[in-house]
């Protein structure tokens, strides 16, 4: 346990300079509410009769075993409640084998935390304390050079250009991970927590950072290069999507569908005004898939992808798979970012593909930052 008290890995991470490969694109997996507890003696949730006797934590690690194998992503991207740390015996084990696939594959991961990760043997600071010292993660505590924020786990990564061409110095992805914490801590307040104004401030100096070295020497650009935001519970606005304007599903029965904080913190205002995220991912809210556009902002879900979470019998777990691609230069070489597009697998027998969109794209812009 010594290890997991540094802020940092003490070894030298693979990949720690995440770039674009060579055929310009970047492909992210995100896996939302694994709710790992204690392997094969923990029980599946809602599945079909068929699945109970043999059903347990290790279809988690078969289906996340397969997804990598399948999608061979980039980055791993996991989404909060990585652990249901209630019926956990041991926290710190339970994160261990969540994360083992990804470890093994030596392929770059980062982890945010949800509501249900420190309800076990470690606080929330202790989870994301375990998480930043184990092997190839690229996680982070907090940022390094904020003395005061809210949560644990708030950091963003830069995505380089490909190497050997003129923007392979230049961070043309942006990616920003946030804790949206577990329970509100105000008691007049009931529900869920939200995203602070330290972090929004945090947010908002960084993007703007990010901002003026992108459009500064060398190769100057006109905007922002784009952003992806990934937190754990889903903003408000979410609540504001339906049919007409998503695809996927809304399947929670529970109000409007969407279990977001019972105030508004503004963050998604924050992300308007600072206009270089184009598309938020969340978990959470298990029965829900959807991706929808919300002022050129694309507020999306993962869908379930944890066996001893709760889901719906016949309705397969899922995962959701974002690529970034590069534009081609007039020179022939990759410049920066021209499209996101995205998909989600489901885990049957074929991992079916399902759902894919458009996120973003150059040409059509949107909201420019």
């Amino acid at each position: 346990m010594k290890a997991t008290k540094q802020a940092y890995p003490p070894t030298p991470q693979p990949n720690q300079n995440l770039r674009f490969d060579q055929n310009g694109e970047f492909k992210i997996l995100q896996v939302a509410d694994m709710h790992y507890a204690n392997g094969k003696t923990t029980h599946c949730l809602n599945v079909l009769p068929s699945q109970n006797f043999s059903c347990s934590d290790l279809n988690t690690t078969i289906f996340l075993n397969r997804m990598i194998k399948a999608e061979k992503p980039n980055l791993i991207v996991f989404t909060g409640d990585n652990i249901f740390a209630f019926d956990s015996s041991d926290s710190a084990k339970s994160l261990d084998a969540a994360f083992a696939p990804a470890i093994a594959s030596n392929i770059p991961w980062v982890a945010v935390l949800g509501n249900h990760d420190q309800e076990g043997t470690l606080s929330r600071s202790g989870v994301m304390n375990h998480i930043v010292g184990m092997k190839n993660t690229l996680s982070k505590f907090n940022p390094p050079e904020v003395h005061s924020i809210d949560g644990f786990g708030n950091y963003n990564l830069e995505v380089g250009g490909v190497e050997g061409t003129d923007f392979e110095n230049k961070s043309v992805l942006n990616l920003y991970f946030l804790d949206s914490g577990d329970y509100s801590q105000v008691s007049t307040i009931l529900g869920y927590d939200w995203i602070k104004p330290s972090q929004q401030l945090w947010f908002q100096r960084t993007s703007a950072e990010l901002r003026k070295a992108y459009i500064s020497k060398p190769v100057p650009q006109k905007h922002a290069a784009p952003g992806l935001a990934y937190f754990h519970i889903p903003l408000p606005e979410y609540a504001s999507l339906d049919s007409s304007n998503m695809t996927g599903v809304k399947l929670e029965p529970a109000g409007n569908g969407i279990s977001s904080p019972s105030v508004n913190s503004g963050f998604f205002t924050t992300l308007l005004a600072a206009g270089d995220v184009k598309a938020v991912f969340t978990g959470h809210d298990h029965l829900n898939d959807f991706c929808g556009n919300l002022m050129n902002i694309q507020l999306c879900y993962a869908g379930g992808f944890g066996y001893h979470a709760y889901g719906k019998a016949g309705w397969s777990r899922r995962a959701r798979v974002v690529v970034a691609s590069l534009e081609k230069t007039e020179k022939g070489s990759w410049g920066d970012v021209k499209s996101i597009k995205t998909w989600k697998r489901l885990d049957d027998q074929h991992l079916t593909g399902i759902d894919g969109e458009v996120l973003w794209s150059k040409s059509t812009g949107g909201n420019q930052g």
